[in-house]
């Protein structure tokens, strides 16, 4: 019986040898499975559109330029890319502009070569876009005598270059110059669509099998807007000369209109008092704030621009004696409060914030954040008063909330 198991254990064995020798990588298709995963393609998109509007928000150009980079679950086999454009209808958009993400690799590359002369460009082409819509002569005329000054300072930076500089930034050029044209066969490209709306982006991908299977998206294209501009605030920090023209004593910009309407005791001089330091970094910022007596006659006053519509947030620093109990306020104003007692007004406040001196530490500044929303408002009124304990105000910036 045992002679028997033995025989057919052999048998066995060596029907698998033979088995597992047919299977071979030198013998086409003998013993292999047929592949029959297809291509499952998926793209990535991303919104690269740049443009330009002048001071009155007048779009002069715009680019409506997305990045579209293709894939697919294939990491081995060959793969094709097709992409096709339609409108939401299905009608083929033929006046598209592709680009080769390349170009703006390279282009990014020069910039970086030449980050000084860049950085000089920039801001001349910012005071240039600032003097067509500013009203006041005297910043005109200080703005145009920074762009004369400036455009000297980029001669020299131009004449500056290293020798290196110039070649790397020649090297590029050549690439620039020698790149492939984009072409609907690409994995990656740029495609500049002809104005905003809805379009359907198709992406075929096939294997080297000769598998393919198509994917697509929607892709809403939005209509380009002006980029909300920063208020000014002027003499934040209130510092000396630190107006535009580099005049300034660090309060002429924050008095009221009138004294006697806009004193918290009913008349008398509101003017607010300069706290100083002999030496930066005391202070939040510079070595000079605004000091607000414990007796609360003095406040803080400044009209700004802003656009209708956007919302804002400033953050300021405050600091306390701690002599007595106290409380610092900030507020926001709509443009027609006209005297303290309607600053009290809940209708003429757009946003408040009131922090008193409990738990603070004697002159050691806090930060604070007001967020408001401009509404209809073309401007808002910052509002400061302070009671029963002598503080301080330093370092007003603003932003504009995304």
């Amino acid at each position: 019986m045992k002679r028997y198991l033995l025989n057919i254990k052999s048998i066995a064995l060596v029907a698998f040898i033979s088995i597992a020798s047919c299977v071979s990588d030198d013998l086409a298709d003998v013993g292999d499975l047929e592949d029959i995963t297809g291509p499952t393609p998926f793209y990535n998109v991303t919104d690269v559109s740049s443009s330009e509007f002048n001071c009155e928000d007048v779009e002069l150009w715009a680019k409506y330029e997305y990045n579209f980079q293709a894939g697919s679950n294939l990491a081995v086999n060959g793969t094709q890319y097709q992409w096709a454009i339609t409108d939401i209808n299905g009608n083929t958009v033929d006046d598209i502009n592709l680009v080769n993400p390349d170009l703006k690799v390279l282009e990014q590359l020069i910039d970086a070569e030449l980050a000084s002369v860049v950085a000089i460009e920039e801001d001349i082409a910012d005071l240039e876009f600032k003097i067509p819509c500013e009203d006041d002569p005297n910043k005109v005329a200080v703005m145009e005598a920074e762009i004369e000054a400036l455009e000297a300072q980029l001669i020299a930076a131009e004449d500056g270059l290293s020798d290196e500089t110039i070649l790397n930034v020649a090297a590029y050029e050549a690439q620039i110059a020698a790149l492939e044209p984009a072409t609907l066969q690409d994995q990656e490209l740029i495609i500049e669509f002809p104005e905003p709306g809805d379009y359907i982006v198709y992406l075929t991908v096939t294997d080297n099998l000769g598998k393919f299977d198509t994917t697509e998206k929607i892709v809403t294209v939005t209509q380009a807007v002006p980029t909300i501009p920063v208020p000014e605030i002027a003499e934040p920090s209130f510092e000396d000369n630190s107006l535009f023209d580099g005049t300034g004593d660090g309060r002429d910009s924050w008095r009221v209109p009138s004294n006697d309407a806009w004193s918290p005791v009913g008349g008398g001089t509101t003017v607010i008092q300069i706290n100083s330091k002999s030496e930066e970094g005391i202070l939040p910022d510079g070595v000079q704030a605004a000091k607000f007596p414990s007796t609360g006659e003095r406040v803080a006053y400044q009209e700004i621009e802003v656009t209708p519509g956007a919302e804002y947030v400033i953050t300021y620093f405050s600091a306390f004696n701690l002599d007595a109990e106290g409380q610092m306020t900030v507020s926001i104003l709509t443009p027609n409060t006209s005297s303290y007692a309607e600053a009290q007004l809940e209708a003429n406040i757009l946003a408040t914030r009131t922090d008193t001196n409990e738990g603070r530490t004697v002159d050691v500044f806090k930060q604070h954040a007001l967020t408001f929303e401009a509404g209809e408002n073309e401007s808002v009124i910052i509002f400061a008063t302070n009671s029963g304990d002598e503080a301080r105000l330093d370092a007003f910036s603003i932003t504009v909330k995304q």
